[in-house]
């Protein structure tokens, strides 16, 4: 047995954990730059508040106080999605992390009849301990367990966890799932199933599946025989990215030089710490800076450049010193920069790098390479307490507008939750 596990409204859920003055009422977080609604609970999904709604068309239900926004805060709520995945992890054989807020838990060893115990055990265990309501989907297969697990969301009398363990429970449950709710189909395949009359799941598993094959390849086919029980989704084997990118729009629209290259050395610091975490490094560095191409008042410019490195490199200084030579390349006076970002690519697995005869230094490689791992080993106990002279400072805010955010409560010492 599968069970999928999956954090209720997770963003809303973790400000509600830290303020229970949110709970109950209607509540949205927004995007980078308090762009968009990102998150919903329940109450402002029944106010018909839609996924992606620009905040400025919501604004005015936060100024008469029948509506609650935060901005992201992705400190807290990765912190408490990693609290949430080490108690699954207890429970489970085998845990797969497939989100930030959902994960697998592959059962096989458990009795099948005590499954359901233990779910229903570790939603009241995450709920005490971590304060993020949770619900579980429980089934023979991956596709199934999203069926389940949508059942177990949308209808309070499962109490979190709905378990399809027979055919009769597998035939209702598919004839009452949309088949644009099916995970595999959603919006690309929908549209094309519905003109065919396929309504729901069990339209779907209902077709041969020789006529599946023929119209949606062996991914349709997977679909297919998951949502009748047979196992084809298998776990997700972790590949080497082609390519890594940091970007970020700023909260307001920049000028200098210097300030953009303190923003782009962050960018690139940034690619190096991820190149080093997957055990990669990246033979090119790019660079692209854009104007407001919302502004019909202003000058527009969009230029980019990369440069390729003799030795692919995933130290901190080679990377963030690619990047500033790239914009100092198309850098122009006089445009007002709205975003700016970073891109490493023609990735390779560390442990495999070519060395080069001509114009490498071996010795400033081993320097670079050690003063990344260094500065790895301190920014562990810290949020970039060590960091290259050509970026901000750690105390510096990142540039991202969060007029609404909440305190770092589970990550920062001097924003501890306060009891009176």
């Amino acid at each position: 047995m599968f069970a999928l596990v999956d954090c209720n409204n997770f963003f809303v859920s973790c400000e509600r954990a830290f303020q229970p003055e949110l709970e109950g009422r209607p509540v949205v977080v927004l995007s980078n730059n308090d762009g968009c609604v990102v998150a919903r609970s329940n109450e402002s999904k029944a106010m018909g508040i839609k996924m992606g709604t620009p905040f400025f068309k919501v604004k005015y239900l936060v100024d008469e106080g029948k509506l609650f926004v935060r901005s992201s805060n992705y400190s807290l709520y990765g912190d408490l999605s990693a609290r949430v995945m080490s108690i699954l992890s207890e429970a489970a054989p085998k845990l797969e992390v497939y989100s930030i807020d959902e994960a697998f838990m592959d059962m096989d060893g458990i009795a099948d009849d005590v499954v359901g115990q233990v779910c229903s055990s570790l939603v009241r265990k995450v709920r005490k301990w971590v304060g993020i309501p949770v619900s579980v989907g429980i089934a023979q297969t991956k596709t199934l367990c999203k069926v389940a697990n949508h059942f177990a969301k949308k209808y309070k009398g499962y109490r979190g966890v709905c378990v399809i363990d027979s055919d009769e429970k597998m035939h209702k449950a598919l004839s009452l799932t949309p088949v644009s709710d099916v995970w595999g189909i959603g919006w690309r395949w929908a549209p094309k199933l519905e003109a065919q009359g396929i309504r729901t799941a069990l339209d779907f598993v209902g077709r041969p599946v020789g006529w599946v094959r023929d119209r949606m390849g062996i991914t349709g086919v997977r679909t297919w025989s998951e949502l009748q029980g047979i196992r084809m989704v298998e776990e997700e084997k972790e590949r080497t990215r082609q390519s890594i990118c940091t970007s970020r729009s700023f909260a307001d629209t920049i000028s200098d030089y210097d300030e953009v290259s303190l923003r782009v050395s962050d960018f690139a610091a940034k690619c190096a710490q991820k190149l080093r975490k997957d055990g990669t490094a990246a033979r090119t560095v790019g660079l692209f800076v854009h104007t407001n191409r919302f502004r019909d008042d202003q000058q527009q410019y969009f230029p980019s450049a990369s440069i390729r490195l003799e030795v692919p490199a995933s130290s901190t200084p080679e990377i963030v010193g690619a990047a500033l030579k790239a914009l100092r390349m198309v850098w122009r006076e006089g445009y007002a920069y709205k975003r700016a970002g970073v891109i490493v690519s023609d990735i390779v697995p560390g442990d495999s790098i070519q060395q080069s005869l001509f114009g490498f230094d071996p010795a400033a490689r081993k320097r670079d390479d050690s003063i990344s791992r260094v500065m790895d080993m301190v920014n562990t106990s810290g949020k970039n307490v060590l960091r290259l002279g050509t970026q901000r400072p750690g105390h510096y805010a990142d540039g991202i507008r969060r007029e609404f955010c909440s305190k770092l409560y589970s990550t920062s010492w001097n924003e501890l939750l306060e009891v009176k």
